[in-house]
């Protein structure tokens, strides 16, 4: 049984501290949906410009540059113990830019995935160019797929619709990145917004599923999940960074604190003439056993 390094009160957000590549390897449950932000292996002393500094993109030593070869038996790894933690119905999203994300594709596919979309998530406040020499930076790139061929996954259609006002969603999404108001506790340095996990969430997920995040962070994954009445499980090789997941999460605890993020997503705000999603109320052991036990 692998300790969490912190639970919710009421066991919707769990976080374990270890190594993902042996913590997937530990625990047997099933989850709905995996959300993973991995490496995308950038940090070669490349420079770019932040609230008008230039500054060194370099993240950590987990995210030092490999070689081909080596990204692939990254890649191949993980992806292949999450495909174990997977519903058959389940889905994976995992985000990349154009360094890691082929990679990504080529391993999803030998391993039998399927895959169903790959989201252009376009940012409405890229960082400038500051060599003037190419295009400015300013998509990433999500890949969504199910785990298997023959089994349907779950496709929140009409929300989507909802949210692009009553037409079909298209997999260019036009997103900012985080703002001052996500980082109250804390900046990880790959940071994604709320308002993009939150809209993965609630595109393929059903209230008070389970997800996964294998590369979690500070656990903007969790948080989304929590607004949207969903639960969460994370792993996170940072004790830094497990901290700063449970000070968001107790955050949440405060009732102004978490509809001011409500108010903040775009998303949320379009739903909020209907039932608002908020943290699960239920007995959690009412679904079963909880992740990691």
């Amino acid at each position: 049984m692998i300790e969490p390094f912190y639970s919710s009160f009421n066991k919707d957000f769990i976080i374990a501290h270890g190594d993902s590549f042996q913590l997937l390897k530990e625990f047997d449950f099933k989850f709905n949906m995996i959300f993973a932000d991995p490496p995308y292996f950038l940090s070669n002393g490349g420079i770019s410009l932040q609230s008008g500094r230039v500054v060194c993109v370099n993240k950590g030593e987990w995210d030092k540059g490999k070689s081909p070869e080596e990204m692939n038996e990254f890649n191949m790894e993980w992806l292949k113990l999450c495909r174990d933690k997977l519903k058959d119905n389940g889905t994976i999203w995992i985000s990349g830019t154009y360094h890691n994300i082929f990679s990504v594709a080529n391993c999803l596919t030998e391993l039998g995935y399927k895959i169903l979309n790959v989201i252009t998530w376009q940012k409405t406040n890229p960082p400038v160019n500051i060599s003037c020499r190419f295009f400015t930076y300013s998509t990433e790139f999500v890949i969504w797929a199910r785990k298997c061929h023959k089994v349907p996954h779950l496709f929140n259609y009409e929300v989507m619709k909802i949210l692009n006002d009553g037409k079909q969603m298209t997999d260019v999404w036009r997103l900012p990145a985080i703002g001052r108001w996500e980082k109250s506790c804390g900046k990880h340095p790959t940071q994604k917004p709320l308002s993009l996990l939150t809209r993965i969430i609630l595109a393929s997920t059903k209230e008070g599923d389970w997800l996964l995040d294998p590369f979690s962070g500070s656990s903007t994954t969790g948080i989304a999940a929590n607004l949207c009445g969903r639960r969460f499980a994370g792993i996170e090789q940072s004790e830094v960074f497990c901290e700063m997941s449970k000070a968001r999460r107790e955050e949440l605890e405060n009732i102004n604190a978490r509809e001011s993020l409500c108010r903040h997503i775009v998303d949320l705000r379009t739903l909020s003439n209907k039932e608002q999603p908020s943290l699960l109320k239920e007995d959690p052991m009412l679904y079963g056993k909880l992740p990691f036990e």
